[in-house]
């Protein structure tokens, strides 16, 4: 997979000019929420995976200290600089404190929320083998905590889970891993549907 970001020693319009045609590539619809994570080294690893996946938007729900406000001052720390491997710099992410907040932001935008979970926990259910992302307009993908997992109340107000196919002992995957799997298939998914509309199979124009 190949780094995004824009190297250090790229004129200024060579980095204008890469960073325009990265724009159009990004997935728009397709917005990355995650929801009260514990440890900024995977809100880091998170923002590089939506940056090197080109989605639209990563949505950080969290009332935590080491969450600021604003994608400035997050932008202006030295620890999700490192952490995200500077994907920071390239990234839209928008923080809400409570999931309520975040759910009506994305309702007013239209976007249809998809939680994940690696169990089928109350709601309906499908492996992401089995998973249609191309069904939805817009899209949110949703993943919980390192700990407890998706809330109820993101549950509640998705329209489906989904899980990744799990033939080991361990129960679940860190988020970090998680979150790269379940985005590639779903961007893989929209890459075929729009090379379909397009009448080619190679990548987005």
């Amino acid at each position: 997979m190949t780094d995004q970001r824009p190297s250090h020693r790229e004129s200024r319009p060579g980095v204008r000019q890469r960073l325009e045609h990265i724009a159009e590539h990004q997935w728009k619809n397709l917005i990355a929420v995650l929801e009260d994570p514990n440890d900024i080294r995977n809100i880091g690893s998170v923002i590089r995976n939506v940056n090197a996946l080109g989605i639209g938007q990563l949505y950080v729900i969290s009332d935590r200290t080491f969450v600021p406000d604003t994608i400035e001052e997050m932008r202006s720390r030295n620890s999700y600089h490192f952490f995200s491997a500077a994907a920071i710099h390239w990234t839209n992410v928008r923080v809400f404190r409570s999931t309520q907040h975040c759910f009506s932001e994305l309702d007013s935008l239209g976007f249809t929320s998809v939680v994940t979970s690696p169990a089928a926990i109350g709601k309906n259910h499908c492996l992401l083998d089995n998973f249609d992302a191309t069904m939805f307009p817009k899209i949110a993908v949703w993943f919980g905590n390192e700990g407890r997992g998706i809330s109820t109340r993101a549950l509640d107000g998705s329209h489906i889970c989904i899980s990744i196919p799990n033939n080991g002992m361990v129960e679940s995957l860190n988020v970090a891993v998680s979150s790269g799997i379940v985005l590639h298939e779903i961007t893989r998914q929209l890459r075929h549907q729009r090379s379909l509309r397009v009448g080619t199979t190679s990548s987005p124009e």
